[in-house]
């Protein structure tokens, strides 16, 4: 009889330690809904998302209307090669293609190439 009594027991106690785990289960579960807001499916849409779909897609950089400091934002353009291009633009009017960046001093064939996808020379350009 002992042997009941004993058997008794360990099936209560897995039962309640499983009662116990599901009841986590559902806990979690109650949290993980609770942190997306209901009826707002714009979190749930951007999370879902490829990254080049929420960031904005940068435009070119016009050589014929930019700043010395918009230039300095493109990849390997520093203050001194910024200002060059901008005194080039001075000096001989607008660009007419973004090859002509060629003739300003200290771009060369790798730099334009690593700059050619985010520059445009304006609407001549474009075409």
């Amino acid at each position: 009889m002992q042997r009941k009594e004993m058997f008794g027991k360990v099936h209560f106690v897995l039962l309640a330690l499983t009662l116990a785990f599901l009841g986590a289960l559902f806990w979690a579960s109650r949290q993980e809904r609770a942190a997306v807001p209901q009826g707002d499916y714009s979190v749930a849409v951007q999370r879902s998302a490829p990254a080049e779909e929420i960031v904005p897609e940068k435009q070119p950089v016009d050589i014929n209307t930019a700043t010395a400091e918009e230039l300095q934002e493109l990849m390997g353009v520093g203050p001194v090669l910024a200002q060059a291009i901008v005194d080039y633009r001075t000096e001989h009017g607008p660009f007419a293609s973004v090859d002509e960046l060629l003739e300003v001093s200290g771009i060369g064939e790798a730099k334009l190439e690593g700059i050619r996808g985010d520059v445009t020379a304006g609407e001549e350009d474009e075409g």
